[in-house]
């Protein structure tokens, strides 16, 4: 019963902002960012840095105290004085990071974008993916003046607000079955349990 009641006080809080901008709503979103990167940081130290580093030093394994150290740095953000110091951390894990997934990003979306536009113009449905990927391509295509190729982008526009429009819609509808669940929980848990 406390459990329905304090989440159905935060719900009501972070509600209030449809009204405007208030104490309660401010109150309501620092303890939601506080226990959530508070649950972060616990999840983190027992998922990633104790088995990944402390258990292996312990063990005599001191090569992960090289990552270790740099996540360490990483923490001089905070403190101004030393804030540059953070540059380096982060530039190598930047770099790091790029080099070691430049690979499995170009087959696991490029090549299988590429390969899912290669298709043989037998339906309706892959004329209409053939025709879309070329039209919008030429809307990016700057070599030439886009007189000559003014009709085709224009076509190519329309591809691509229709896919932006559809991308745009699932996100609101998204946000919209949060919405109704939370109204759900309101009327049906919080309200429902008082009578």
């Amino acid at each position: 019963m406390i459990g329905t009641w304090v989440a159905a006080f935060f719900t009501l809080a972070i509600f209030s902002f449809l009204y405007r901008d208030n104490p309660i709503y401010r109150l309501a979103e620092h303890i939601f960012i506080g226990i959530s990167t508070g649950y972060y940081i616990a999840v983190q130290w027992h998922s990633v840095v104790k088995p990944n580093v402390v258990d292996k030093v312990l063990l005599g394994d001191y090569l992960p105290l090289i990552p270790g150290v740099l996540g360490l740095l990483l923490l001089l953000r905070l403190i101004p004085k030393y804030q540059w110091i953070a540059r380096y951390p982060i530039a190598i894990y930047i770099g790091v990071g790029a080099a070691l997934n430049m690979i499995q990003y170009t087959q696991g979306f490029l090549i299988a974008q590429i390969q899912g536009t290669m298709l043989s113009p037998t339906s309706i449905n892959n004329l209409l993916i053939i025709l879309g990927t070329l039209t919008s391509l030429t809307y990016f295509f700057f070599a030439l003046e886009h007189k000559h190729l003014s009709k085709v982008s224009k076509i190519g526009i329309g591809f691509l607000m229709l896919s932006f429009g559809a991308a745009y819609g699932t996100t609101v509808m998204g946000r919209l079955s949060l919405l109704i669940s939370r109204f759900d929980f309101l009327l049906f848990e919080w309200l429902g349990g008082m009578f």
